[in-house]
């Protein structure tokens, strides 16, 4: 399990006490208070702050309808531009004359509009596309139809959105739910066709009743169909709600409460949501259930949010591929229907005694995340980690192995696209390269017979791969967590084709931001590396004591510790949520690690607590951060805090019930504190299903559930939780609440009225956690209701 260790380690420092004569003075006047001024320095670090003086660090593609370009908003010196590419040749052009159009937004919206500062972030062509020279934009609640040709604008009442539908390949089909149904509409805008006409409430197709959150922000999402190539078929997700149990969140803020009630089964439930698989003939309307059995609707496998039900059809429009799961899922298998029928045959399986890993890129893979692409032959590209590492294998049709396109101790991520034309595949990895960081994502191609590995993006440093959808080439944004990031387009055989953005960090730097320091330290065993980040404040001074910070989020699978730059526009990232820089310019040493369980660096490792969540890792932050006291002696190591959200509030929590004589000090937020009472398909994947114990009447979740450890709290903890969570539900904190008051200990609670999950933007919430480390762990004052103030958006 050992891997290579990062050649440039952090730089170590010699210890140096305080003078005496220091000590003395401390101790009779005591600490000073923490001012304003020192608050509102960290706040100009925070990530919204932060971020307006960073210039030309990412590339988000937006594409044209043809698929062969694709345009931009970026930031430079001058404002915010919109540009467009042309990725066969890089050639780079402005979007649209941007005073001018500043000029006719302000006339037709009656205010005005710097050319620079235009008050939109995306835009989109009218006429779904098609009509590239009238853009579609909106300006708060305001739409606005602009021509580019005469450069006029006019306000329009609303414009349509194009959330509810799926279009069709040849465009002239819109598909949609309704009433429980799927139905499809002409997309020239004629009377609508019911496809489906026996969905009910508690078995519709295509959607499963919205979340509160959904109701409340007006959130629209596709149906979990697709459409054949040749756009004569749907592939359509039924689901079945009969007899899973439902919870409740209510809405506390007016005269009468609002509740909300959605179903959401727990582990042990005998039901669950289930999901089948539909086949349906638009000419003929005829539908045909998929002849095998309901699967569990496993959100943390295959599937990809709504409108992203992992089907796939063969380009005849003739099979239709999707991945088939128990709950656990310890067996997944590779389904091939027959559109004509629904019959089935079985092309690929997997199993594992823990659970089976679909790919180790679960937030950021490009192609959707799906690692079974179906080839022309009707052979399949095949994901498995069945030999303790992540690679792919060419299965016939029959399920037979062929050959293995990748081996050795390192894995596939994710795959990106095949190109049968060229006769390779290509797809992100980590840990094959030598002297670098194991986790870092780089791309790669193979040919079909496994012959040819190559490297793509040579840059020591983390690749973020996007497929130029009929181009052969990619988007390629590569950066360190102190190196900014460079977006280049790149050829099939990892050519640079043109360089797109180089970030400018200048303006930033000169802030007193700085990025965080990338380390490595042994395991709890002792042997094998794990890594992590650590930030200090701009004024570190390596003769003075700093308590430590440990921003946690346990997974698994998921990594905290970031690999990219930061801060991060649009790019998920723990440490942009966590303000982790803003918080180390209070005066502490902030640490992000990854511990055994967040990373996919192999089956073991990714396994590594399975049945047992309430580890969380924390042995190994524990040895981490002891490793990093002795080769800084600037940290102290008698002054530890820990914060996280969700598996991190839950993570911070055992931290301080569990360790209390090395954490002190713990803010949690939204934590699944007892999985027994969070969404089956999360606690079934890694601590295994129920199983009770009637004798000792308990079960195998008992150990993991932190209210099991109430009675050793001895530090400091402050526990945060939105009444309208409806991920974590907030019966895991009040339980919690329970058990601390039953064991007569003082704690500190804040119920955030109508907050649902993403506590992490809440300007409020950041400010009380800084106010708590630096009363508990610095020992000052904080000042007084300080108010952080993020810009208008």
């Amino acid at each position: 399990m050992n891997s290579a260790s990062l050649a440039r380690r952090g730089p170590a420092f010699l210890p140096l006490a305080p003078a005496p004569a220091a000590l003395l003075l401390a101790t009779l006047v005591g600490p000073t208070p923490m001012t304003a001024q020192d608050y509102q320095r960290a706040e100009q670090l925070m990530t919204w702050n932060a971020l307006r003086h960073l210039y030309h660090d990412q590339v988000i593609p937006t594409w044209f309808r043809d698929s062969t370009r694709f345009h931009y908003r970026v930031h430079t010196r001058s404002g915010f531009q919109f540009v467009s590419v042309n990725p066969t040749t890089g050639a780079k052009s402005p979007l649209f004359d941007h005073p001018r159009l500043a000029a006719a937004l302000s006339l037709a919206a009656d205010t005005a509009f710097d050319p620079g500062k235009l008050p939109f972030a995306t835009v989109a062509f009218d006429d779904d596309g098609r009509d590239e020279r009238t853009l579609r934009l909106r300006v708060g609640r305001r739409g606005f139809r602009c021509d580019l040709g005469t450069y006029l604008c006019a306000k329009v009442d609303t414009l349509p959105s194009r959330a509810r539908f799926v279009r069709s390949p040849d465009e002239r089909w819109d598909a949609f739910a309704s009433g429980h149904n799927i139905w499809i509409r002409p997309a020239t805008g004629a009377d609508s066709i019911q496809i489906t006409t026996d969905g009910t409430a508690d078995r519709p197709y295509g959607t499963t009743p919205p979340l509160p959150t959904q109701i409340r922000m007006r959130l629209q999402f596709p149906p979990d169909v697709v459409w054949s190539p040749d756009s004569k078929r749907l592939a359509i997700a039924r689901y079945d709600l009969r007899n899973v149990a439902t919870v409740s969140v209510t809405s506390m803020t007016t005269v009468r409460p609002t509740t909300y009630s959605y179903p959401y089964a727990l582990p042990g439930d005998t039901a669950v949501t289930l999901v089948e698989a539909y086949l349906a003939e638009v000419a003929s309307r005829a539908v045909t259930r998929v002849k095998v059995e309901p699967q569990p609707a496993m959100s943390f496998y295959d599937f990809r949010g709504p409108g992203r039900y992992p089907f796939a059809w063969n380009p005849e429009g003739s099979r239709v591929h999707f991945t088939h799961v128990n709950r656990g899922p310890k067996r997944v298998r590779l389904i091939g229907a027959e559109a004509a029928n629904g019959e089935i045959k079985v092309l690929a399986a997997d199993s594992a005694p823990t659970y089976v890993v679909g790919g180790t890129d679960l937030l950021s893979a490009p192609g959707g995340g799906a690692n079974w692409p179906v080839l022309r032959s009707g052979d399949v590209l095949w994901f498995s980690s069945r030999d303790g590492f992540g690679h792919l294998y060419r299965l016939g049709p029959n399920g037979t192995v062929k050959l293995r396109l990748t081996q050795g101790p390192w894995n596939v991520a994710s795959v990106v696209r095949v190109d049968e034309t060229l006769g390779r595949v290509f797809f992100t990895a980590t840990g094959r390269e030598p002297n670098r960081h194991p986790d870092y994502l780089h791309l790669y191609s193979v040919a079909l017979d496994g012959t040819g590995l190559t490297l793509l993006s040579p840059e020591n440093a983390n690749h973020r791969i996007t497929p130029v959808p009929t181009g052969r080439g990619f988007l390629d944004s590569y950066s360190t967590v102190s190196t900014p990031p460079v977006t280049v387009i790149r050829s099939v055989d990892g050519r640079v084709i043109a360089e797109l953005e180089r970030a400018d960090t200048k303006d930033l730097l000169a802030t007193g931001w700085r990025p965080g320091e990338v380390f490595s330290a042994k395991a709890r065993d002792g042997v094998t590396d794990i890594w992590g980040v650590i930030w200090k404040p701009s004024h570190f001074d390596s003769t003075k004591r700093y308590p430590v910070i440990d921003h946690i989020y346990p997974g698994p699978l998921i990594s905290p510790a970031p690999k990219d730059f930061f801060p991060s526009r649009e790019a998920f990232s723990y440490a942009a949520g966590g303000q982790v820089q803003a918080l180390a310019e209070l005066g502490f040493v902030v640490v992000s690690i990854d511990a055994l369980g967040n990373t996919g660096r192999s089956k073991a490792l990714a396994t590594a607590w399975w049945g047992n969540m309430g580890d969380h890792g924390l042995p190994d932050h524990v040895a981490a951060i002891k490793q990093l006291g002795a080769r800084i002696p600037a940290l102290d190591l008698d002054r530890v805090g820990i914060y996280g959200l969700s598996g991190g509030g839950f993570a911070s929590t055992a931290a301080i019930l569990k360790y209390p004589d090395f954490y002190r000090v713990a803010v949690s937020m939204a934590g699944n504190h007892d999985n027994r009472s969070y969404y089956h398909g999360w606690g079934e994947r890694f601590q295994g299903l129920l199983v009770a114990d009637t004798v000792a009447k308990t079960d195998n979740y008992a150990a993991a559930a932190n209210k099991t450890y109430a009675s050793q709290l001895k530090g400091k903890l402050f526990l945060i939780h939105g009444d309208l969570d409806d991920n974590v539900h907030p019966v895991h904190t009040i339980g919690l609440v329970d058990a601390l008051i039953k064991a007569n200990k003082t704690f500190d609670l804040l119920v955030v009225p109508d907050a649902d999950h993403n506590l992490t933007p809440n300007p409020y919430l950041q400010r009380r956690t800084w106010d708590y480390f630096v009363q508990h762990l610095l020992g000052r004052t904080p000042p007084a209701d300080y108010r952080i103030s993020p810009p208008p958006s």
